[in-house]
């Protein structure tokens, strides 16, 4: 779970922002977003195989 404190003197606003930062990075918005629909094994591999992967000299490729 992520946490932010509010700092002396600091608005509500600015934590919420360095909150939104976190989670952000932490990528926990994009994984309730995901998860807020069921999603079929068949659609897990079809979206997994869609992802760009990167190969041992750093090019990408879809395969």
């Amino acid at each position: 779970m992520s946490e932010v404190r509010l700092k002396k003197g600091e608005s509500v606003d600015k934590a919420l922002r360095r909150l939104k930062k976190k989670l952000d990075r932490e990528g926990t918005l994009r994984e309730v977003r995901a998860r807020r629909t069921y999603e079929s094994p068949a659609e897990r591999r079809r979206r997994k195989a869609k992802t760009p992967k990167i190969n041992y000299w750093g090019s990408f490729s879809l395969s």
